[in-house]
């Protein structure tokens, strides 16, 4: 592994620790050269379903975009980085067990309003009021009165 402080390829495992699920080792390492330590994440290499845009085209899979989605929509809500990348998992565990070669982006816009929903409401609506593009305040008016429930 290379040390991303100053590019040496000696680096030393000191601590190994699982996730509390199992789905991926926590490793700390330390250069040799820098002394300087950093954490790296080993995951199963498992192949998602390309994801099939609104225009046709396909598109693989990215949990950076899904992050991102994510981590705009829970701006400034407190919202801990555990419970996103939960709610990551919950939706990459759902695209994995479908078993489908293509997915449509619109079944994970919903997959992920429906975590946002559990996580936080002002992020659902937030998310919500740009994925569905409202044409008029009745539509948004009848997606937070469905919340306030």
């Amino acid at each position: 592994m290379r040390c991303p402080f100053c590019a040496h390829t000696e680096t030393q495992v000191v601590d190994t620790r699982t996730s509390d699920d199992g789905d991926f080792v926590r490793r700390r390492r330390q250069c040799g050269h820098c002394a300087k330590r950093f954490t790296t994440y080993e995951r199963p290499d498992v192949s998602f379903p390309s994801i099939v845009k609104k225009d046709g085209r396909r598109v693989p899979y990215a949990r950076a975009k899904l992050q991102g989605s994510l981590d705009l929509a829970l701006r400034k809500r407190p919202v801990s980085t555990e419970q996103i990348d939960a709610a990551i998992e919950r939706i990459e565990e759902k695209l994995l067990g479908s078993a489908a070669r293509e997915v449509a982006s619109s079944r994970i816009g919903e997959l992920v309003m429906r975590e946002l929903k559990k996580l936080d409401k002002v992020a659902y609506v937030r998310f919500a009021s740009v994925y569905r593009s409202f044409e008029d305040i009745d539509e948004f008016r009848a997606l937070v009165d469905e919340v306030r429930r």
